[in-house]
């Protein structure tokens, strides 16, 4: 079936669900640091690995940058109301670690954690509860110029350190921290395929990564802890469903083993204390040899578990490719978003799978026990078009309605939903898309910086004060 442009096909009002949940469940919406903050090199901020690599040609869309992005390190307060008016109860950033490091090791710098002191607070004003992330990504160049990344053992105890002056300076008043956020994609687009910072293709240093970073989560655990046990510590994972690339058995038999590595490598050890068995045989000769107690420190029990969701993937059997001998398949990166053959893709090329929310949330119950968890939908990256001063949003509006209303559905057959973040608030740098794709709440034009709430965000609004109604 030929390919048709969303923007000219909206879904009707009728398919628009308004999910009920329980009174317990927190509304909000999430950013990190480098796609909305900007100031780069102000108030002491060192440079962050993304900051060098969007410099590169032919790294970024149209040679963007994040060195403005949302200028939310400017405009916090503006942003504050904005969540106010939409009425968020909640909402999670991330921390730039180069901020509070300008080298990621040796002094504090003051200037920029006093800006997240005054973003806390300020967000307790208004009454919405903070919740940080200490890593989305921004790891700090100058550790990783001195060959210090998270393939290296050292990095782990560096971030155990910012994490522990993070927490003495907000842990008064921030009872809620992810360590990582989608540690899988860090790992894996930076250390196996290349296509973000540190820019590596090398499977080795793949497994590296992926250990340190779970090291690095549960020693800062333990700084957290230590400042307070009452603390609420997790984590926040990518989590994809996973289907055959076609019905031959070989296709079939691949799709276990995508999930042990797609999904498994990082639930496995954080909750079981091992690694997924076909991904450590698939890559037993290079699969390192780590020190005893680390897994004993990795798997100590987290407060909550955070999985972000969008869209799911392919799996096919592929023995050319080395160790896995998988191939998984995500959909190009289209102009804009379209449907074929009845299915519709955002404009990112992922289709729109709103059943992915609830197969996550129940396989993870099924297999780890009913966790608290906090749901982070992404991946509704639609065109936006003004029309009177409004931005009628409506296939993102159906989008998000699709999916909270799969997260309604798993916590009505009893997994623990203890909140919901659309991800993100802010249009901002989208990564390797740079400013070319847009997945907000709130509308951002970057030649301004004026924000405008999309339709969707208004819905969001309606959904959050009709569930506090009930």
């Amino acid at each position: 079936m030929k390919e048709k442009n969303l923007a000219y096909e909206v879904p009707e009002q009728s398919l628009i669900k308004n999910p009920h949940f329980s009174d317990s469940v927190m509304f909000g919406a999430s950013s990190s640091a480098y796609q909305i903050e900007g100031s780069v090199g102000i108030d002491g901020r060192g440079l962050s690995s993304w900051d060098v690599f969007s410099h590169k040609r032919k790294k970024i869309a149209n040679s963007d940058n994040g060195d403005v992005a949302a200028d939310h390190y400017n405009l916090y307060k503006d942003d504050i109301v904005l969540m106010n008016r939409m009425s968020l109860d909640s909402y999670k950033f991330s921390i730039s670690w180069p901020r509070i490091f300008s080298k990621g090791f040796g002094s504090v710098n003051q200037s920029g954690l006093d800006f997240y002191d005054r973003l806390v607070d300020e967000l307790l004003n208004a009454e919405i509860r903070p919740f940080v992330s200490l890593f989305h990504w921004d790891f700090p160049y100058t550790l990783a110029k001195k060959k210090c990344g998270f393939d290296k053992r050292q990095a782990a105890y560096y971030f155990a350190d910012y994490a522990d002056v993070v927490v003495n300076k907000l842990g008064d008043r921030v009872k809620d921290w992810f360590t990582f956020e989608q540690p899988f994609l860090y790992s894996t687009m930076g250390y196996l395929l290349g296509q973000y910072p540190p820019s590596k293709k090398n499977p080795l240093l793949w497994i590296r990564c992926v250990h340190n970073q779970l090291l690095a989560h549960g020693l800062a655990m333990e700084r957290i802890k230590a400042y307070d046990k009452v603390m609420r510590v997790g984590m926040n994972i990518n989590y994809w469903p996973i289907k055959p690339a076609t019905k031959a058995s070989v296709d079939l038999g691949a799709v276990d083993l995508a999930d042990q590595f797609l999904n498994r490598v990082f639930l496995e050890p954080l909750f079981k204390g091992k690694y997924p068995e076909k991904v450590l045989s698939r890559m037993s000769l290079i699969w390192s040899k780590f020190p005893e107690g680390d897994l004993d420190i990795i798997s100590k029990p987290v407060s909550f578990l955070g999985i972000n969701i969008n869209t799911g993937v392919s799996a096919g059997f592929a023995p050319w490719i080395p160790f896995l001998g998988l191939k998984i398949k995500r959909n190009r990166i289209p102009s804009s978003e379209y449907i074929k053959n009845g299915k519709r893709y955002n404009a990112l090329g992922h289709e729109v799978n709103s059943e992915s929310v609830y197969n996550a949330m129940t396989c993870i119950n099924r297999d780890y026990g009913n966790i608290p968890l906090y749901v982070s939908v992404s991946g509704a990256n639609f065109t936006d078009n003004f029309v009177e001063n409004r931005i009628p949003d409506e296939a993102r509006l159906h989008y998000l309605s699709m999916y909270l209303e799969q997260a309604a559905h798993a916590a009505e057959e009893g997994c623990e939903l203890r909140g919901c973040f659309i991800d993100p608030f802010l249009d901002g740098f989208e990564w390797r898309n740079g400013y070319s794709k847009r997945s907000g709440l709130v509308y951002v034009d970057f030649e301004t910086q004026k924000r405008t709430i999309k339709d969707s965000g208004y819905w969001y609004r309606d959904i959050i004060r009709m569930n506090r109604a009930d």
